[in-house]
């Protein structure tokens, strides 16, 4: 296995080092497809080629808003090869939320399917910068028919990539209603693998799944980069069912997955499991939001498999915590700091803690962000001295296993993806029936937390939830929209409530 440091390598160099040496292994497996190492190399050389006849230069910014296809694969690989920088994109993304993220990361060219075809087609008039779009057809790049030739895969031309030169760009919500572009370098993410390789001990033979979108960092980081890396396989899967789930993992035979936890929560209240064989499962990793603590037990026994559970942040890469398969996992905890990474517990003054006392969790390490694309104030309100101030609250044992207590700064995550209450609100707020609103989370088993919406409404207005529900979705992503809206009289009437 390739094990240069992060101080040497880049994307690039680890994915033709992973080809050259895995080149007619499986990679991807898709609709019954096997795409090969060696067939992936052509695949993302003809995707490089696509977007150099588009006009992308090293350093432009590459908008990518797919689903867990193939495609994903080709073209993000292709652009950070090439010395771009790829923008990832929620598939959700209304055409407002894109206008907004287009625009504010300078991205010149837009690579999606035909539904973002359609939001793109309707800003297209505001757009600053991008102005490409290239739309994405099955079967447009076919890496099937690229087996001809026998031997190592041509190399591509070489590009001079420092490790401190931007490959991704992913938005992460920001406290003032408006997402942030979080910049991971070369450096950040070669960091983070050669962190997590240790904790997942993937090996060639292994399959996992592909569930988590490609999208969010967690998907990136694991499910791609991290394959690569280790020149493994992995099952694609856009759309999800607990039938489709047990029955891949039967046919395919799938050794590990990554995913929040809602898919293992469901998998533990599937009543047809024991219909299938599951018994390839070696390792199963969770993160995004937090495992309720009695079902990890739970599923371990009833599929004989282990659950390690991490904590990360997309500013980080994303991962900064795992539990290790070595050691018993204590209950509620997120694990110890991965090798690499400093971990400390801090007052308001920044002044770290005894052991098991509460405070803001800060993190040092080279798989920490850049910072966040043209907003010098919000990096530094985040970036102190090297440290990375995550806002989230917690204590640390004298095993140095950390407790998440809290969070310090408003913020809801469901399902995985966090959810700014202000943003939320702002879009509410737009409503001519809406006087004032406050957004909050909903604890829910499945999903962690449900976004809810409370609203005083302006006299003369009588809206229903449904309409409020219609009219978030016309500028919010799925994932935001209120699942459940309540009118109120006075939101200090909620509050007092709920203090006592």
């Amino acid at each position: 296995m390739f094990r240069e440091t992060a101080k040497t390598i880049n994307l690039a160099r680890l994915f033709n080092e992973s080809v050259h040496r895995h080149a007619d292994r499986p990679v991807l497996i898709a609709d019954d497809r096997r795409i090969t190492y060696r067939q992936l190399h052509r695949a993302v050389s003809l995707a490089a080629k696509i977007l150099k006849d588009l006009g992308m230069k090293k350093g432009d910014k590459v908008g990518l808003m797919l689903p867990n296809v193939p495609e994903f694969f080709y073209y993000c690989l292709a652009a950070i090869r090439s010395g771009a920088v790829v923008v990832l994109l929620n598939t959700s993304s209304t055409p407002a939320e894109l206008l907004y993220l287009l625009n504010n990361s300078d991205a010149k060219i837009l690579i999606a399917q035909e539904p973002g075809e359609k939001r793109f087609r309707e800003i297209q008039d505001q757009l600053e910068t991008c102005r490409v779009l290239h739309t994405i057809h099955p079967g447009q790049i076919s890496a099937d028919t690229s087996t001809e030739s026998s031997g190592d895969p041509e190399e591509p031309p070489a590009t001079d990539i420092d490790p401190d030169d931007p490959a991704m760009m992913i938005y992460t919500a920001g406290l003032t209603g408006k997402p942030l572009g979080a910049v991971l370098t070369h450096r950040n993410l070669c960091a983070e693998l050669n962190m997590i390789q240790p904790i997942f001990r993937r090996e060639p033979d292994d399959v996992g799944l592909c569930l988590i979108p490609l999208f969010h960092s967690f998907g990136a980081t694991v499910n791609m980069l991290n394959v690569i890396q280790a020149g493994c396989s992995t099952v694609m899967m856009d759309r999800l069912t607990m039938d489709s789930l047990f029955s891949t993992i039967e046919k395919n035979r799938i050794t590990y997955i990554c995913a929040v936890p809602r898919l293992y929560i469901g998998m533990v209240f599937y009543d047809k499991a024991e219909k299938h064989d599951v018994s390839s499962l070696r390792l199963c990793v969770t993160g995004g939001s937090a495992m309720p603590p009695e079902f990890i037990p739970l599923f371990e026994q009833k599929f004989g498999v282990r659950i390690l559970e991490g904590y990360g942040l997309t500013e980080a890469s994303p991962a900064c915590s795992f539990n290790r398969i070595e050691f018993a996992a204590k209950p509620g905890s997120i694990g110890s700091p991965l090798n690499g990474i400093e971990i400390k517990i801090v007052d308001e003054a920044g002044r770290e803690l005894p052991t098991n006392q509460i405070g803001e969790l800060i993190i040092r390490g080279e798989n920490v962000m850049k910072g966040y694309y043209k907003d010098d104030a919000a990096t530094a309100a985040v970036i102190r001295d090297g440290w990375l101030y995550t806002g989230d609250l917690g204590r640390m044992d004298e095993d140095h296993y950390i407790f998440l207590t809290g969070l310090k700064k408003r913020m809801i995550i469901t399902s995985g993806f966090n959810v700014y209450p202000r943003e939320v609100e702002t879009v509410l707020n737009m409503h001519p029936a809406v006087k004032e609103s406050r957004v909050v989370g909903k604890e829910d088993l499945m999903r962690g937390e449900l976004v809810k919406a409370e609203i005083v409404l302006r006299e003369g207005f009588q809206p229903d939830d449904k309409e409020i529900i219609r009219y978030c979705k016309t500028y919010l992503s799925s994932y935001k929209v209120p699942r459940e809206v309540e009118f109120v009289n006075s939101l200090a009437e909620i509050h007092s409530k709920e203090i006592t």
